[in-house]
């Protein structure tokens, strides 16, 4: 505090550097919830079609809009027991299929949240989620698990590397690079300030609750449990899964102190993530011991990455960018490891980066150019739970200066 009844500013901004997440604990909130929101109706009003439906040229599907059950599910529902052969045939529900599909564009969309935090205006940023789940994702993946031009060069991409991870670190790149490092991230003398998270355990928890997660998101893409063969496949693929994930940890906690000079937590709990993106290119692979070295790999980049994007001054609060762009990269490269082509998976990274940066750096500033995507300066030290939301997340922790009487002054 400075003089009675006012509030020390230099004092409020340090205090903002180390502990800027918890001004902005009820946004990211806000974010993630209307993320999932935005991307279920965005993918079921025009998303899905473009991915799956009548794939044009091997580039794009249909702009039919909206998607439902197929004419023999919706027989079957009415008491005609004549489509059930039908229906049994196609292996699994219509619905379900978009729902599963559904739950990959919300995660890449949750990448550029994490990136972003602390600076970005909501609505702007709600605005791109709705073109990076309506048509920038959907286009991608239209190339590669919609049978599109990657897929037929015999491009791999088990359950999503490149297709979910990249996309949504390409995406987040461009909206760094355009938005710009919170306040005080970079010293003028070229130094990075530390910004840890506000609350450790939290992030712990919620690394485990993403390694658990992991298990459906990657064993889910077998996307049939109906013969032992399926079951012996996505055994394989769960426990490949969770050797990369363990080897990423002890891979980058290794590398962190000659890298970053400290056993890094922070790292540590990031290569979990880098172990899980790497793999989830080929977690079918038979030989469980590539798992691990690849896993272990992932862990390597997410650290170099996150040192690399230090001497760029490129300010990614959650390392998003370490964990699922450039390991997501590496991880499909990998696939060669397993049989693919490995120029095929490079013409599928150059394709999807070049494409969704291009696309997605434009619509930053687009939207920069028609909104100002950037809170103000004001709004960023203030804390964006106060400043776009006029809330605070735990209320009786804020110090507020006492108001002046004018008439008793």
């Amino acid at each position: 505090m400075g003089r009675a009844g006012h509030v020390d500013v230099r004092g409020l901004h340090h205090a903002r550097i180390g502990l800027g997440a918890y001004k902005e604990r009820l946004h990211n909130l806000l974010k993630n919830i209307g993320i999932y929101s935005i991307a279920g109706i965005a993918y079921f009003v025009i998303g899905y079609n473009l991915m799956y439906v009548d794939i044009v040229g091997g580039f794009i599907g249909s702009f039919n809009l909206l998607y439902g059950s197929s004419a023999d599910e919706i027989a079957l529902l009415g008491g005609d027991q004549s489509a059930t052969a039908a229906v049994v045939e196609s292996g699994y529900s219509t619905m379900s299929d978009w729902f599963f599909q559904m739950v990959f564009v919300a995660t890449a969309a949750s990448i550029v949240s994490g990136t972003l935090a602390e600076r970005v205006k909501m609505w702007p940023f709600f605005l791109f989620t709705l073109i990076l789940t309506a048509f920038i994702y959907p286009v991608v993946g239209a190339w590669t698990w919609g049978g599109g031009w990657l897929d037929q060069m015999g491009f791999k991409d088990f359950a999503g590397s490149t297709i979910v991870h990249s996309t949504g670190g390409w995406a987040a790149l461009a909206g760094v690079l355009v938005v710009g490092p919170r306040l005080g991230k970079f010293r003028r003398d070229g130094t990075v300030r530390a910004t840890p998270p506000s609350n450790v355990l939290v992030v712990t928890l919620g690394v485990f609750i993403l390694w658990f997660g992991w298990f459906g998101f990657n064993a889910g893409s077998q996307l049939a449990l109906g013969s032992a063969a399926d079951v012996v496949a996505m055994s394989i693929v769960m426990v490949n899964t969770n050797l990369a994930a363990a080897a990423g940890v002890m891979a980058a906690l290794a590398v962190s102190r000659p890298i970053l000079g400290r056993m890094d937590l922070i790292a540590g709990l990031n290569g979990a993530i880098a172990g899980l993106v790497s793999v989830t290119a080929a977690p079918d692979l038979v030989d469980h011991h590539w798992a691990i070295i690849i896993g272990a790999v992932g862990g390597i980049v997410l650290v170099l990455a996150v040192k690399l994007l230090e001497k760029l001054k490129l300010d990614d609060v959650v390392g998003a960018i370490p964990a699922h762009l450039f390991a997501g990269i590496w991880g499909t490269l990998a696939v060669a490891i397993s049989g693919g082509q490995i120029l095929v998976q490079l013409i599928g990274v150059l394709a999807v980066g070049v494409f969704v940066f291009a696309v997605s750096w434009v619509l930053w500033k687009a939207l920069d150019m028609a909104f100002s995507v950037r809170v103000s300066r004001t709004v960023e030290r203030m804390g964006l739970d106060s400043g776009e939301l006029g809330l605070e997340s735990y209320p009786e922790f804020v110090l507020m200066p006492e108001e002046d009487d004018e008439e008793e002054s």
